[in-house]
Parts: C-alpha cells; sequence; structure tokens
C-alpha cells in the first residue's frame, strides 16, 4: 500500500511539474476546457432556475378534493386520517364550505351567492404532495377519487405537466451538448498527451532501458491529463459563478415584475464537484487513449 502511495505520489508530483514547466499552455489548455464545460454547465443551472422561479410564479400545484354534500363530520374526519396517513403528501389543510363562501364574497361574487336559498358550496381539502412529478398526481388523485365521500378531485398538474415536458427538453439538449464538448475535450488532451510523449520520448527510452515498468512510464501521463482536466474544471466553475453574479439583479428584476421574489442561485457544493469531476475524467481519458496508442510497443 505504500509502495503504491509513493508511486502515485512520484506521478503527481512530476505532472505538476510539467504543468508548471509551461504555464501559458496549461492555461490556454484549462481555458479550453473550462469554456467549452462551462456551457452545458451553465445551461443545466439556468434549467433548475428556471424551474425554481416558474414554481415561484404560478404557485405549488395542489390537488383538490370536494367532498359530498351530504358529509358529515365524521366522513370529514375519515378523509383527513387518510390523507395524514399518506406518506407522499408533504400538507394539506382543511377548507370549510363557509369559507369557501366568504373567499368568493370577497372575491366579488357576494351578489350572485346572495340570491341562493343555501350555500353550494362543499367542504374541501387542499393538499400537496412532496414533489411535482405528473406521474405522482395522477397516483394519488385517481386513489383519491375511490375514498367514501369524495365527490369531485380536481388536479392543478397541467402547468406542471407542461412545464416538466419543457425541462426534459432542455435537460435532454444539455446533456448532448455536454456529450459532444466531452468529446472534443477528450480529443484535445489527446493531442496535448501525444505532444508530451513526443517531447520526452528519448526520456522514456532511457526509463525502459533502466527497467522502467510500462505503469510506471505511463501514470504520470495519465495524473497529467487529470489534473489538466481538473483545472478546465475549475475554470468553467469559476465561469458558471461570474455568469450568475452577471444575471443574478436582471433576473430579480424579471422576477419582480411578475410579484414573484426570486434569486438566482450559483451551483452547490455537490454540482461544483460534479462539474469538477467531470472534467477530470475528460483530462484521464483523452490522456488514457493517447498512452495506450502512442506507447503501445515502444
Amino acid at each position: 500500500m505504500m509502495n503504491w502511495l509513493y508511486l502515485h505520489g512520484r506521478a503527481i508530483s512530476h505532472a505538476v511539474r510539467r504543468l508548471a514547466g509551461q504555464p501559458l499552455g496549461t492555461l490556454l489548455s484549462a481555458l479550453v476546457v473550462g469554456i467549452a464545460l462551462s456551457l452545458p454547465g451553465g445551461g443545466y443551472l439556468l434549467l433548475d432556475n428556471a424551474a425554481s422561479l416558474a414554481r415561484g410564479v404560478s404557485g405549488t400545484p395542489e390537488i383538490s378534493l370536494f367532498l359530498d354534500s351530504g358529509a358529515q363530520k365524521a366522513d370529514v374526519e375519515a378523509v383527513e386520517q387518510r390523507l395524514r396517513a399518506e406518506p407522499a403528501l408533504a400538507s394539506y389543510r382543511f377548507v370549510p364550505r363557509e369559507e369557501a363562501l366568504r373567499q368568493l364574497e370577497r372575491a366579488g361574487l357576494g351578489d350572485v351567492l346572495g340570491g341562493l336559498p343555501a350555500n353550494p358550496l362543499p367542504d374541501a381539502f387542499v393538499v400537496a404532495p412532496r414533489g411535482e412529478d405528473p406521474a405522482l398526481f395522477a397516483r394519488l388523485s385517481a386513489g383519491m377519487r375511490g375514498w367514501p365521500k369524495v365527490a369531485h378531485v380536481q388536479v392543478d398538474s397541467e402547468w406542471v405537466e407542461r412545464l416538466h415536458a419543457l425541462l426534459g427538453l432542455g435537460r435532454s439538449a444539455v446533456l448532448m451538448l455536454a456529450g459532444l464538448l466531452g468529446f472534443a475535450l477528450v480529443i484535445v488532451t489527446f493531442n496535448t498527451i501525444r505532444l508530451q510523449i513526443l517531447t520526452q520520448r528519448q526520456e522514456i527510452e532511457v526509463s525502459r532501458l533502466l527497467g522502467a515498468t510500462d505503469p510506471f512510464i505511463r501514470r504520470p501521463f495519465y495524473w497529467f491529463g487529470g489534473l489538466q482536466g481538473a483545472l478546465g474544471g475549475l475554470v468553467a466553475l469559476g465561469t458558471v459563478w461570474l455568469g450568475v453574479q452577471a444575471l443574478a439583479q436582471p433576473v430579480a428584476t424579471l422576477a419582480q415584475s411578475y410579484g414573484a421574489v426570486f434569486a438566482l442561485s450559483g451551483p452547490g457544493l455537490q454540482a461544483s464537484l460534479a462539474m469538477v469531476a467531470f472534467a477530470t475524467l475528460l483530462g484521464w481519458l483523452g490522456a488514457a487513449i493517447s498512452v495506450r496508442r502512442h506507447l503501445a510497443g515502444h
């Protein structure tokens, strides 16, 4: 174990010296990788923020359960007990028929309702599921329609379905862009490592004559590609963060025009680590392909 750590530590040290020995080339490579990865990274972040903004403008989707006009207090309690036992619900609230009537009167329908002999509105429950998956809304509403004394179930999920469809399309486009740019970045790393191998060919041959094994020779190149990719990932992260700072005020102004309080959020810790890890993987992959291609048989 100690020998394994020593060998990798030596390889990392060698790769760092190579990166530091050509600062301009290292900077340009990191900028190429970073700017390219910032496009899908920023796009994915904007999609998540757009979803949050849409939820803030449109409100939380809910399911309304209207009880039968002849429902008694025991029936209301039975329905509430079912709601309390449903793990897929985030919250619920009971709206008595008297409160519903007062809400309509405040909405300007008092004259119309005043001519009716009795309150025509039923008792109701307003339910908020955990999440916004349209399939979850469909499953819950289908089950609730079979409950005793539930006369009608109204699902407020049409806008959620449209939002999920648009976000799904956007995420697919971002993933396609990430795949294409990732392939291009593998090629960039491939060529960088190829040039490194060509400039160190004599050093490699001497190492082989001294008994160096193939893993020993290849290991620094793997780390070189991985570290180069990691630097690019950090540049991408910084680029996305600067973009968030630049767009924060215009987005807040737009949200305020719709009566919503919204702040554009940057990438969280998990997303940041994923971006750097993805860039590191691309660098390592390009290095691995190049090493196997140009060091095979030498």
